[in-house]
């Protein structure tokens, strides 16, 4: 219980300034929103744990913190903003001023930009899975020799690269011709960023030699910070806009979406802390196929609208199909 009671006191104070601004009903709809937040984003901790457990405990630490600090304001507030800014080229201010007292406008607007960000977050998402899959050094295979076969495809420099590349050329081809352009240009920062990301923080890890070690470890949890942070907002773009669909009402979106994102942080370092990605050896697959899942999904909304429950449904599914074979998998290594 002590990894969630950070969790509890943010509940708290984001539930008591809830009622403050939106009363009874505000508190009852943000408390909402941050189990829809938790149940959506469990895939999301078990590979933020994956990730995690690379950090030294400061760094897990500044996860739990100044992580959530940007994980809220910065992710689930400013960033949504920025984007209707350069979507509508309304100012900062005037749109920060719609957001809080036209919140219908404001709405219309960002589901407007929903294509870009799925372009963007799916491929960001996409690249996270490809690079899972095709790791050729994984020794350990979920589906078997299937899996094994496509590990092993891993030996083709940039194939994940190329298989995103391709496939956001076949979604954007089945868009109207106006907004192609503009989708293309987010789905490559997508993939682009990834790789940036990925691989600032694996040049940072091969360090090895000297009084170069240390700094390297500090550089590379700076990397891995700022990925997890990437692949943080790359879950929430649907969960920001799908709110929408529940209240209008961006504080109480934001203070729902923080309890949530909180509870998820917690989650996260309490996997960490527990080995329990050890103890269920498959978790960590089921996790990877559910973003897997989730990146299709964001690609397949931009053509048709794909309900939230789906997505939810499709991750609680495979994660707990993992867990069943974890479980299933230490019996028969037991016997």
């Amino acid at each position: 219980m002590q990894h969630f009671r950070l969790s509890f006191i943010v509940t708290a104070v984001c539930l008591s300034i809830a009622i403050y601004w939106g009363g009874l009903m505000g508190a009852f709809i943000a408390l909402i929103l941050g189990v829809l937040e938790v149940s959506l984003s469990f895939d999301n901790a078990v590979v933020n744990a994956s990730i995690l457990k690379r950090m030294d405990e400061r760094w897990q630490q500044y996860f739990l913190t100044w992580g959530i600090l940007i994980a809220v304001f910065g992710m689930r507030l400013l960033f949504p903003i920025l984007i209707v800014a350069v979507a509508t080229g309304i100012g900062l201010l005037g749109v920060t001023d719609m957001a809080l007292h036209d919140p219908a406008t404001y709405a219309q607007y960002l589901n407007a930009s929903h294509v870009q960000i799925a372009a963007f977050g799916g491929m960001f998402l996409l690249m996270v899975f490809f690079a899972f899959i095709f790791d050729e050094t994984k020794e350990l295979h979920w589906l078997g020799y299937i899996e094994e076969k496509l590990s092993g495809f891993g030996k083709l420099e940039s194939i994940e690269i190329i298989l995103a590349l391709g496939l956001l050329l076949g979604f954007q081809g089945s868009l109207p011709e106006a907004i192609r352009l503009s989708v293309m240009v987010a789905g490559i920062a997508g993939v682009v960023l990834f790789v940036i990301v990925d691989s600032l923080a694996a040049l940072f890890e091969d360090e090895e030699e000297g009084e170069e070690v240390s700094a390297a470890i500090k550089k590379g949890s700076v990397m891995i910070f700022l990925y997890l942070e990437v692949l943080d907002a790359s879950f929430s773009f649907d969960g920001v806009i799908g709110a929408f669909a529940i209240t209008q009402d961006v504080v109480i979106i934001m203070l729902g979406l923080a309890i949530g994102a909180m509870f998820v942080r917690s989650l996260t370092v309490y996997l960490v802390r527990q080995g329990t990605l050890d103890e269920y050896v498959f978790l960590e697959h089921g996790a990877h196929y559910a973003i897997g899942s989730l990146a299709a999904i964001m690609l397949l909304s931009m053509i048709h609208h794909v309900s939230e429950i789906v997505t939810g449904l499709v991750g609680a599914v495979l994660i707990g199909l993992s867990v069943l074979s974890s479980i299933m998998y230490r019996k028969n290594q037991a016997v």
